[in-house]
């Protein structure tokens, strides 16, 4: 009877300590590439030996996601309600935005906002406007603020936006792009099938020997959750870096093919 407690006893101090075990696997793979105190995407994460990151203009969008800002190294993810996403395992960062308390700020909205987030920090306001998957039409965020350019009126815009498009809307007003011509801000996105699904280009780098290619995505999900930095599981020596070359993309929720690859035309 002793050892039959002693043994319990061992068992739940296991069941106690797995989710910190489970957890850490996304550290073990990726802390050659990973800096903890890094800030940024940049910062965090470095590149694989021998490769080196794109060249991008100062004011380009891929500038601007190549230095979002991630929350300290660990964080987990939040959906909208404040609770924690269960599956801890498919990220290695999180984008320190704020969301919300709806649960509007899903997958393609996601994708819009970092693009809206872009043009109103350069004050392009006239260059902000997204379709309603209803009528198919753009509707401006000039048309929306009237006079009022605050940052507290953006964010009612892109809610308002948020409400009325999707993933179907998003993939109409984008254009198609090869796969072998990819840059940072590109978007793997399918439509709604009954449910769609959009990740972001949001880092890329080249081996200057060869012309290899990698690139890193970032997604939301469904319910409204933080923007994260995907683990690649197939890889996990480069991890969070995907490798860019023809065939079916998987990511950790959602499989994507070469054919789903989109740019915003503006």
């Amino acid at each position: 009877m002793k050892k039959f407690f002693i043994l319990l006893i061992l068992f739940c101090a296991c069941k106690k300590q797995a989710p910190t075990l489970v957890h850490s696997t996304v550290d073990t793979y990726t802390k050659d590439i990973i800096d903890p105190k890094g800030k940024t995407i940049e910062e965090r994460f470095s590149t694989p030996d021998g490769f080196l990151r794109t060249t991008e203009a100062e004011d380009s969008f891929a500038h601007y996601l190549r230095r979002l800002p991630l929350k300290p190294h660990g964080s987990e993810v939040k959906y909208f309600d404040g609770s924690i996403k269960s599956n801890r395992n498919v990220y290695c960062g999180v984008i320190d935005m704020e969301i919300g308390s709806r649960d509007l700020q899903q997958c393609a909205d996601a994708v819009m906002r970092l693009r809206g987030e872009y043009l109103y920090e350069l004050k392009k306001y006239d260059q902000i406007h997204f379709n309603f998957v209803s009528d198919a039409k753009p509707r401006y965020y000039l048309d929306y603020a009237k006079e009022n350019r605050s940052y507290k009126k953006f964010r009612k815009y892109m809610n308002y936006i948020f409400a009325y498009a999707n993933t179907a809307s998003l993939l109409n007003e984008m254009k198609g792009v090869e796969l072998s011509d990819m840059e940072i801000g590109d978007v793997f996105i399918q439509k709604g099938r009954p449910f769609g699904h959009a990740v972001i280009v949001v880092d890329m780098a080249v081996d200057p020997l060869n012309g290899t290619k990698l690139y890193m995505l970032a997604q939301s999900y469904m319910p409204a959750q933080e923007t994260q930095i995907l683990v690649n599981r197939n890889n996990r020596d480069k991890s969070p870096w995907y490798e860019l070359k023809e065939g079916t993309i998987f990511t950790p929720e959602w499989t994507f093919e070469p054919s789903d690859l989109r740019r915003f035309k503006n």
